[in-house]
């Protein structure tokens, strides 16, 4: 089972939603990381307590972009859970050093506002420029430790994204 799932140094996956955030051409939302501008990113983040995945990524969206719920049509979750490693030197750093990595799962999101409906400079703000990507140029673009779990869920949504 995915809860009971460890990872590096036998520490757990710390349960994670993530958003794929497609506007009307089929492209993916990407915002570049404020702590590592050379990375860009969709926007993910924990799951709370009693949250489910999707509502966990509905928060998330809001968190970190700024667009309301109001302005996304959900339109599907991708069916398995995907993991990754942190990397060695980030293990026992980040998450207060709890966790050996992410199990993620990701939701498929359309945008159905105007680009002006973003603002990414929010309460806690985690992206300095944001963009609307092809898939393909976000995987070049995320950092080398995300990429085979980027790869997956491009690979789950590709019916959908440009």
């Amino acid at each position: 089972m995915a809860e009971n799932r460890r990872g590096p140094a036998g520490l757990p996956y710390r349960p994670c939603a993530g958003v794929v955030l497609i506007n009307h051409e089929g492209l993916v939302f990407a915002g570049q990381r404020l702590d590592r501008p050379d990375a860009w990113q969709m926007p993910q983040g924990g799951i709370d307590e009693g949250e489910s995945p999707r509502q966990a990524a509905l928060r998330e969206l809001v968190e970190e972009t700024g667009v309301g719920t109001d302005k996304v049509e959900v339109l599907e979750e991708a069916q398995d859970w995907v993991f990754y490693d942190l990397p060695p030197d980030l293990l026992g750093k980040v998450w207060k050093g709890r966790y050996g990595g992410q199990r993620q799962k990701w939701v498929l999101m359309r945008f159905t506002g105007q680009d002006d409906d973003v603002c990414i400079q929010t309460d806690h703000p985690e992206f300095d420029r944001w963009c609307w990507m092809r898939a393909d140029q976000l995987l070049d673009s995320i950092v080398p430790f995300k990429r085979d779990v980027y790869k997956q869920v491009i690979d789950a949504f590709r019916h959908r994204l440009a």
